[in-house]
């Protein structure tokens, strides 16, 4: 163990040998980055001081009247405060449930076709879903889900689905799936067709059947990718655009659609209430960076330590 964490520090001082031998390299490749980042999103978030003011257009940020944690309270207190929450966490949960394994399926799908050929063009259809814009598929889903519809046509029925608020999640996830599910394979694909052939050439030899190799041998090949991207998607389970939700959005599906990203849009953009829309997206955020925090450490301790 000792012998471990001395050939670890010594490749640690190698590292800082060759970055303080090679400064200029990191300066020149490194500041465009760092300049671009801090103009675009340290600075603007200064902005989060309207939260914690009674924002006025022509009194400006500084300006304005500190009215500090009152639009906080205001929020947290309101009748809708609860339903805005749970209709936020049940869609990126359930979507995270249902959507995260899809990928990872399909990549271990795609590692088992071995014509070339077939392959491409499988990876060519599943992957143009991606390429759709978010309201040309809110459109297409109107379409196909209209009560004079392909769906209902084949059903024999006239139910209007954007209509009813418990068909919602289901129309959200399930289309957020066949958009991005495809594209989402591309990083498990990708460390597939680099993993270890000998592995699996082995585990064939050893009377292994196809499942038996993809536990076995495909699925340890991209573990650690597995257990990023389920922190970051994790972490991420407030931060639903408010765009695919507020184009599904109908008045009759209201009370499961609407979301604390379209409550701020309607809010600070439609109404005006800038510092009330400001608070409630910094409330928002900081959830997030929680459940980022959170998720990381479980998943750290789960996984010997190996988090981001």
């Amino acid at each position: 163990m000792n012998g471990a964490n001395v050939n670890k520090g010594r490749r640690r001082m190698g590292k800082w040998k060759y970055v303080k031998k090679n400064w200029q390299l990191y300066v020149i490749f490194l500041l465009p980055a760092v300049l671009l980042t801090f103009i675009f999103k340290y600075i603007p978030m200064g902005g989060v001081l309207i939260a914690f003011k009674d924002y006025n257009t022509f009194q400006g940020i500084m300006g304005s009247q500190w009215v500090g944690l009152k639009y906080f309270q205001r929020f947290i207190s309101s009748p809708d405060f609860v339903k805005y929450l749970l209709n936020t966490l049940k869609l990126s949960a359930y979507g995270l449930a249902w959507g995260f394994p899809v990928p990872i399926i399909l990549a271990l799908i795609l590692n088992r076709i071995r014509r070339e050929g077939i392959k491409r063009k499988i990876q060519l259809l599943i992957y143009l879903p991606n390429f759709i814009s978010v309201i040309v598929l809110c459109g297409m889903v109107k379409i196909f889900l209209s009560p004079v519809g392909p769906l209902n046509g084949l059903m024999g029925t006239t139910t209007d689905f954007m209509s009813n608020p418990d068909a919602f999640r289901s129309i959200y996830i399930a289309s957020g799936i066949w958009q991005g599910a495809g594209w989402g394979s591309v990083l498990y694909t990708a460390s597939l067709a680099n993993s270890s052939q000998e592995l699996t050439e082995a585990a064939i030899m050893d009377g292994a059947n196809v499942f038996q190799q993809i536990w076995h041998v495909d699925l340890p090949a991209i573990r650690n990718i597995i257990v990023i991207q389920f922190i970051l998607q994790a972490g991420n389970i407030m931060s639903i655009g408010f765009e695919k939700a507020y184009a599904l959005q109908t008045d009759m599906n209201i009370p499961s659609s609407e979301i604390i990203a379209t409550y701020v849009y309607k809010i600070g953009l439609l109404n005006g209430d800038y510092g009330f829309s400001t608070a409630v997206g910094l409330f928002n955020s900081v959830i997030n960076v929680i459940l980022l925090l959170a998720v990381n450490k479980v998943v750290s301790k789960l996984n010997d330590g190996q988090g981001i």
